[in-house]
């Protein structure tokens, strides 16, 4: 059963980073492409971040420059470092692969940017 679990988030102020953590087990980690995307209460889920099996990274536009996706084959983990942070930054972030036909998805973290 694959399995993800997200953990990192907080409170900080506009300026601040975070460092969000994801947690892969069910697959074989290497060879899938991980995602973060985030979700404001009333707004669609965005795609921020994707990392594939090569180490080829993607971002959305507003993150460019600020946010940092890694991953790490050994203990099956993707981190989002967060620089920089805005109060527009605040939402759950979620990661989440697609695996068998499926997308599985972790239960978020929230990361809210305020002063």
């Amino acid at each position: 059963q694959v399995h993800l679990v997200e953990s990192g988030g907080g409170l900080v102020q506009p300026g601040g980073s975070l460092r969000l953590s994801c947690a892969v087990s069910g697959v074989n980690f290497r060879l899938y492409a991980v995602n973060w995307s985030r979700q404001v209460p009333g707004k669609q889920r965005e795609l921020v971040a994707t990392i594939d099996s090569g180490h080829i990274k993607n971002y959305e536009d507003s993150v460019k420059g600020r946010f940092t996706i890694s991953r790490d084959n050994v203990w099956n983990k993707v981190y989002l470092q967060m620089n920089n942070l805005q109060p527009e930054d605040t939402a759950v972030y979620y990661c989440h692969l697609r695996a068998g036909g499926g997308d599985f998805w972790g239960r978020g973290t929230q990361v809210t940017v305020s002063s």
